[in-house]
């Protein structure tokens, strides 16, 4: 059926240990061609969902299928079908990056003409041909993370996880992979890419599905997910808490404010026409703010409101798992 997911995740369990629930029930699915984006903290499942199914993990229980196959069943005929690149680049620092693509294609059987064609495209792709007959050693942190994921595309796999791909890199660098990224999806790639970044997520993901202490508890593009936290809001900063308060009083006659420190936040359904009551209260009062904006709900504010962590808090478990 051209309307099946390409991958299927559902009522996934992984316990470590007696009590450590890596996995307590996750499900979602990736549409083909399409970008789920998995977000959560530390230690949410993130990982351990990616590595079942990759099939580095069994689950306890539950169903995985990874392009029509089931996971559990035929793990090897899943791994002939995807590609992965996981938190940190696994790449043979004392190979080229040439020898390290060529590598990869005769582990996939591949012959010997295709897999030097195939990794001179890759290279060129990732801007690497200039250091191509480099010792990989020799490469930036960067550079190492565009080879890891030239690796994981040798094979041409129709479906590629990405667990975390561009932790650790420079805006630039980043920015760069995302376009990448953004090419292969457009070439009809599906891809699951676990990230901590929100702006990331924003951009990359179609859907998104947020996971925390191991099931998913929301999922929806991100316009959805916005919506849910309702209306954009005015902030004011004030000098002191003082202030604050007499501005918050000030605004409650009319509109819901409410006040955290020296930040003033007042409900804006109606955006500009707030912000606009808000500097006439501000004159009217002879006050002048240090600070005055008009914020539309970002990943940030639902990641917060659903976890009640910013995304890059959390523990380490699921990296040691």
């Amino acid at each position: 059926m051209a309307d099946r997911p390409t991958v299927v995740a559902e009522d996934l369990r992984k316990t470590f240990g007696k009590d450590v629930k890596a996995l307590d029930g996750v499900s979602f699915e990736v549409q083909p061609g399409t970008v789920l984006g998995l977000l959560g903290p530390n230690g949410a499942g993130k990982t351990t969902s990616v590595n079942v199914l990759t099939t580095l993990l069994r689950a306890d229980s539950g169903r995985a299928e990874v392009a029509g196959v089931d996971v559990m069943a035929d793990p090897a005929e899943v791994r002939r079908r995807i590609g992965l690149a996981g938190q940190y680049a696994a790449v043979d620092e004392m190979l080229t990056g040439r020898e390290n693509l060529t590598l990869v294609g005769r582990l996939n059987h591949m012959a010997t003409a295709d897999t030097k064609r195939r990794a001179g495209e890759l290279l060129d792709r990732f801007e690497l041909s200039d250091a191509g007959d480099r010792p990989a050693k020799t490469y930036s942190g960067g550079m190492r993370r565009r080879l890891d994921l030239a690796a994981a595309l040798v094979a041409r796999p129709p479906v590629l996880f990405l667990d975390e791909p561009t932790t650790g890199l420079d805006p630039r660098s980043r920015l760069g992979l995302w376009g990448v990224i953004e090419d292969l999806v457009r070439d009809g790639t599906t891809l699951l890419l676990t990230t901590q970044y929100l702006e990331e997520a924003d951009r990359l993901a179609d859907r998104i599905s947020v996971i925390d202490h191991g099931r998913v508890i929301a999922e929806g593009t991100s316009a959805e997910l916005k919506a849910r936290l309702g209306a954009a809001v005015v902030e004011v900063v004030l000098d002191t808490e003082e202030q604050a308060e007499e501005v918050r009083r000030l605004l409650g006659e009319c509109r819901e404010a409410t006040r955290e420190e020296e930040t003033v936040r007042v409900p804006a359904p109606d955006g500009t026409a707030t912000l606009a009551t808000v500097v006439r209260t501000l004159d009217d009062a002879g006050l002048t703010a240090r600070g005055l904006q008009l914020r539309e709900p970002s990943l940030d504010d639902v990641f917060l409101d659903l976890t009640g962590k910013p995304a890059d808090a959390g523990t380490t478990e699921e990296k040691s798992a």
